[in-house]
């Protein structure tokens, strides 16, 4: 039967396979089991005698630590060192943690393991007293893909919907990001529409550690529904396609401030709030609380960034030989963000406020193409990360496989896939 690999994850590509056939096979080359299915063999297992576990605290030394449990200086040197030629440089409060091994209550420490993530672990151990070798473990994890999906109420966020749905609040805020580039969360969000998501979720020794990616998502917005999948191609480089394998991550993102109300439209005729006269109103308005970060809606180029008596504050990016977006009446601007600097997509390069002509604390965002201002919310934006022809075909099987494990975990809510 004909296998799918996996081309979401890095660390999963050559482990999923997912059977293009009828549901009960695809069960079984899904391996679905329940969430409480028992998980046997814990990598942590250990015949040390006594092991003290420290988290590292808010001031805590690595010599600080190493001196309470009775290393000597010449060992805390020597263990220093041999940590720095590992990639351990320093110990970062309440994520760090540190185990001390001894034989027993009265030996000497005989085993110290800095653990700097849930899936990575630095053991260090000593036979002669003076002597540390290091040893380096990746622990593997027990990656799972979790369906889940809701519906807009009357009165609801997206949030709100999505927190009521199960769906942590990291995985929304990754979802939110992805569909900023196709809605507008402000007037796009309708009673009685209906989203999901399909997400991992990352286990060692049958305990839940972190969340993972956001593997597909489907909303039925105000203009059709928006469907995106996460693909891996065969240069490694990772992407998110819609259906037909068109890349979802637009150039320009339509909302750049996550959550925030629109307050103003764009339009040709608005009587302005203090001159008092209609003119046309050149971008969008997003509510913001004075200090609130504004990202770039897109990588480029800062061309422009200063006062004048309308904007106040304002910065103006280039993004390519046709687009251009602005983003006026900031508090300050980004420390470091001036003319000619390069930014990246989502970086901070100011703050919101209420400067120059303006009533009240805000973000105003425009959007020019080829000299014109436009529409952000209505705009056709350029996609990038388009896929050749080649990996379209492969996404195309894919997208058909995937499909068909997320109707399955549709209709079997309390199952997940195991990657």
């Amino acid at each position: 039967m004909k296998k799918v690999k996996e081309y979401l994850n890095t660390n999963v590509l050559t482990k999923i396979t997912i059977a293009l056939a009828v549901l009960l096979t695809l069960v079984a080359l899904f391996l679905v089991i329940t969430h409480n299915a028992p998980i046997s063999g814990d990598k942590n297992d250990t015949t040390d005698t006594c092991k003290t576990v420290v988290v590292v605290s808010n001031g805590d030394t690595l010599s600080g630590l190493l001196s309470k449990q009775g290393l000597s200086h010449s060992q805390i040197n020597e263990i220093a060192r041999v940590l720095k030629s590992n990639g351990i440089n320093g110990l970062r409060a309440d994520r760090d943690k540190i185990e001390f091994v001894r034989t027993n209550d009265e030996s000497p420490v005989n085993k110290i393991v800095v653990i700097p993530s849930p899936w990575r672990q630095v053991e260090l151990t000593c036979t002669d007293g003076a002597n540390w070798q290091c040893n380096t473990v990746d622990i593997e994890r027990d990656t799972r893909a979790v369906y889940k999906s809701g519906v807009i109420l009357d009165g609801d966020s997206f949030y709100l919907a999505g927190m009521r749905a199960g769906i942590p609040a990291a995985i929304l805020a990754d979802v939110y990001d992805l569909l900023a580039f196709e809605m507008d969360f402000e007037r796009d969000v309708r009673a009685g529409q209906k989203f999901s998501v399909l997400y991992e979720e990352n286990f060692s020794s049958g305990a839940k550690v972190d969340n993972g990616h956001v593997l597909a998502v489907s909303f039925d917005a105000l203009r059709g529904n928006v469907k995106m999948y996460r693909f891996k191609k065969k240069d490694g480089s990772v992407g998110y396609y819609d259906e037909k394998g068109n890349g979802a991550i637009k150039s320009l993102k339509r909302t750049p401030i996550n959550n925030a109300k629109v307050t103003s439209s764009f339009t040709t005729r608005r009587k302005h709030p203090v001159l008092g006269f209609t003119r046309a109103h050149k971008g969008v308005d997003f509510r913001a609380a004075t200090g609130t970060p504004i990202p770039a809606a897109g990588a480029g180029r800062v061309i422009k960034r200063g006062y004048n008596s309308g904007h106040g504050n304002f910065i103006r990016i280039r993004h390519n030989g046709s687009f251009e977006t602005l983003y006026a009446h900031m508090s300050k601007f980004k420390s470091g963000v001036n003319v000619g600097t390069t930014v990246k997509q989502g970086q901070i390069i100011g703050f919101a406020g209420s400067t120059g002509l303006s009533t009240g604390p805000h973000l105003h965002y425009e959007i020019i193409k080829d000299g014109k201002h436009v529409n952000p919310l209505t705009v056709k934006l350029p996609a990038i990360n388009n896929l050749d022809d080649a990996s379209k075909t492969k996404f195309l099987e894919y997208r058909r496989a995937l499909d068909d494990g997320i109707e399955y975990l549709r209709t079997h809510p309390q199952m997940f896939i195991v990657l």
